[in-house]
């Protein structure tokens, strides 16, 4: 997808997509991870990449961050563009005192208001004077999705955050991330292997194995013999649906407060 370049003002450069790909190609050694790919991400877009291990959905993100060199087509991306990065996992020494607020202040000089405000985005407030090390899996991803925010993102790039989170803090999570995307007009680049969570919970979805096997929305693509393919049977007898609660859970799986949110499942 090539997009012309003209003035500032009337290019849709700055109309279209905050990142996209144009026929990437990565390869490590004589391996070919990703053969042609093409992924573009709009403003506001919720994009998910989804796909068996080792389908290249953790190079194509490496990639778009600039992280990985492409061996064939490239990677391009708005001018300025800010991105705010959620990694799969991130290891604290166990030994090092820390606790969550400072750990958000370790890799950009920050306010503590804008500390507390991305906290409050990303719902653990009241986890900003515990040890990073004392708080849960599930925790940690809001932990670490609050860090993401405090760049001011124009670009949202979350690599599995779903994972040691159990389906009632899924569901709060993703909760978040939609809220975020809302609030903020921000595109969202989202890796996940939780097809019944992934599947109500973006735009459009992308079946990556190496090559993009199928794109679209989520209920066209779980219907494409592509997708069928690639997840077998199961597939099949995944419904996808939405539906609306009045409550929220915190991770142990309580019940907190009543929004109108909503939540997911196939």
């Amino acid at each position: 997808m090539s997009i012309p370049r003209t003035s500032r003002d009337e290019s849709p450069l700055f109309a279209g997509p905050l990142a996209w790909t144009e026929d990437l190609t990565v390869r490590f050694g004589r391996r070919t991870v990703l053969d042609r790919v093409n992924v573009a991400v709009q403003p506001g877009e919720v994009v998910t990449l989804i796909g068996p291990n080792g389908a290249g959905k953790t190079t194509l993100v490496r990639a778009v961050l600039g992280l990985v060199a492409p061996d064939g087509g490239r990677v391009l991306r708005r001018p300025n563009l800010r991105i705010g990065y959620m990694p799969q996992r991130l290891s604290v020494d166990q030994t090092l005192p820390l606790t969550v607020r400072r750990f958000l202040a370790l890799w950009r000089p920050v306010t503590a208001d804008r500390v507390e405000a991305a906290l409050e985005e990303a719902g653990v407030t009241r986890l900003a004077d515990s040890a990073v090390q004392t708080i849960s899996g599930g925790e940690m991803q809001r932990v670490l999705l609050a860090r993401a925010l405090l760049g001011e993102p124009d670009l949202l790039v979350l690599d599995e955050p779903d994972q040691a989170v159990d389906v009632h803090g899924q569901a709060e999570l993703f909760n978040r991330i939609a809220q975020v995307r809302q609030r903020r007009g921000c595109g969202v680049l989202l890796v996940s292997h939780d097809l019944h969570t992934v599947m109500a919970r973006t735009d459009r979805v992308v079946c990556l194995n190496g090559h993009v096997c199928c794109s679209g929305r989520p209920e066209d693509v779980s219907r494409h013999p592509e997708y069928h393919a690639l997840f077998g049977g199961h597939a099949r007898d995944l419904a996808v649906y939405v539906h609306h609660h009045d409550h929220a859970h915190a991770e142990d799986g309580k019940v907190v407060s009543e929004h109108d949110g909503g939540c997911c499942h196939g």
